[in-house]
């Protein structure tokens, strides 16, 4: 039996019809490993509760289901309430109570997690106006559909704005975890968890998202940050000065991270971004090259054919053809 001590960290969890189990499942072990002694899994220096008006277990987006704890009740006996969301068509599913409940947890100041789409259900519930919010790259233009004048951080992997905390989820729940644990309960028993999850080390908030494959390849956080804008803005690249301003950084001091890391320009990166992407939806899609033209932010079909010429040695319908699509 747990020892009798007074918990150092308590979190709530709201899980969402469909919800990403890895994300959650990376989010609760950290806290697991943290809360004990060795390995020995007992809930003392953090204790976690999963919550629900119904009490039904909650389908995961894989399948499994999890049994809820408790109902939601009073949400100051938690020092988070975490959401976690999954797949975009069910956030609008989360029961009316658990809303009512997010809300009151604002109003009483209890701070307030989103991991993978649970940022979408906060900002849905009207939590997150005014405050920085982290999402997945992948959901990045999801997030920009659903909610007008918002601009989502998809370049790191979670993101602290006072009271509101939010990751991209997957492995970027056990690192914003990780977070909360040396905050409450020391960096020793952060580190342990991780250490036993083999996660190699903590991340920081500010380390970038991994996003679509590039050939262009580098450690540098600065450029990796930029290439993941440079990925998201594609239909209306932003200039070098924007994309400095973006990342917080001086455009000399961009242009100089792009010198060292890649050789090239922030400009002639931007380029091959989307030149490769053009070729990708030659390969992939059966759009025309007209379409392709603006999906990659080139001027019209021209632009593209001039540009993927000098970049590739061919017109675009030329190498079409040369391609078979995979399968």
């Amino acid at each position: 039996m747990p020892r009798s001590e007074t918990p150092r960290l308590r979190i709530g969890f709201l899980l969402a019809p469909r919800f990403t189990l890895c994300a959650f499942a990376n989010f609760v072990d950290v806290l697991r490993l943290a809360a004990d002694e060795g390995d020995r899994s007992r809930p003392i220096l953090c204790r976690w509760r999963v919550l629900s008006p119904t009490m039904e277990p909650v389908g995961s987006s894989c399948g499994v289901r999890i049994a809820p704890d408790e109902r939601p009740g009073d949400p100051g006996r938690f020092d988070y309430i975490v959401v976690v969301g999954g797949l975009i068509d069910e956030i609008e599913k989360l029961h009316p109570d658990s809303v009512r409940f997010l809300r009151r947890a604002a109003a009483a100041g209890v701070p307030l997690v989103g991991v993978c789409t649970g940022t979408f259900i906060l900002h849905r519930a009207g939590l997150m106006t005014g405050y920085r919010a982290c999402v997945s790259w992948f959901h990045h233009d999801d997030f920009l559909t659903e909610f007008a004048g918002l601009n989502p951080i998809s370049d790191r992997i979670f993101v602290v704005d006072r009271n509101r905390l939010s990751c991209s989820g997957g492995v970027s729940s056990a690192h914003l975890a990780a977070f909360l644990v040396d905050r409450h309960i020391g960096a020793a028993a952060a580190r342990k968890s991780l250490a036993i999850m083999i996660i190699d080390e903590a991340m920081e908030a500010d380390r970038p998202q991994p996003g679509l494959p590039l050939d262009l390849t580098t450690a540098d956080p600065v450029v990796k940050r930029a290439l993941l804008l440079m990925q998201q803005t594609m239909q209306a690249p932003l200039t070098v000065a924007r994309l400095a301003e973006r990342l917080q950084v001086s455009r000399r001091k961009l242009e100089r991270h792009f010198q060292d890391a890649l050789g090239l320009s922030p400009r002639a990166v931007g380029r091959k971004v989307r030149l490769a992407q053009a070729r990708h939806l030659l390969q992939r899609t059966n759009r025309t090259i007209s379409d392709i033209a603006a999906e990659t932010g080139f001027c019209d079909a021209s632009h593209l054919i001039r540009a993927f010429r000098e970049e590739f040695g061919q017109t675009p319908e030329a190498w079409r053809t040369t391609v078979i699509p995979d399968e």
